[in-house]
């Protein structure tokens, strides 16, 4: 495929702006998800118990972003900001390959690479889809 068919790649800014937008949302998912988990097992900060909440809290995001994932690539955000995600070569995203998304995605933030990575990618893009094989395109440029 010549470089003249690849679909627009989203301006980094464009893309960070997604993602603070994806943060407020998931901040609302998390606190009604806590407020759940808090109500059904009266839970006041036991240490016993923090590490389940914590996974709860983790599968909650996870849950949040593969849904969207897999169910049109785009979460409200991306709708918003016209970004979709797809597999490198343009299929759908497999559930597959949205978890190690989802993985690379956490490791690369945790270590402060991901988006610095689509200032040096030759296709701009975060070093977390490089890795896992996805890519995010433009819906309108």
């Amino acid at each position: 495929m010549s470089a003249s068919n690849q679909p627009a790649v989203p301006g980094v800014g464009r893309r960070v702006m997604s993602m603070v937008y994806d943060l407020m949302l998931l901040l609302a998912v998390l606190f009604i998800a806590a407020f759940l988990f808090v109500s059904l097992t009266r839970y006041t900060g036991q240490p016993h118990v923090r590490p389940f909440f914590q996974l709860y809290l983790l599968g909650v995001i996870a849950g949040y972003y593969l849904w969207f994932w897999l169910h049109g690539g785009q979460t409200l955000p991306m709708k918003t900001w016209h970004i979709r995600l797809e597999m490198a070569n343009g299929e759908r995203l497999t559930l597959g390959r949205a978890l190690l998304r989802f993985a690379l995605g956490w490791l690369c933030f945790l270590l402060g690479v991901g988006i610095l990575w689509a200032f040096l990618d030759r296709e701009r893009q975060f070093l977390h889809d490089r890795l896992a094989g996805t890519r995010l395109v433009a819906t309108k440029p």
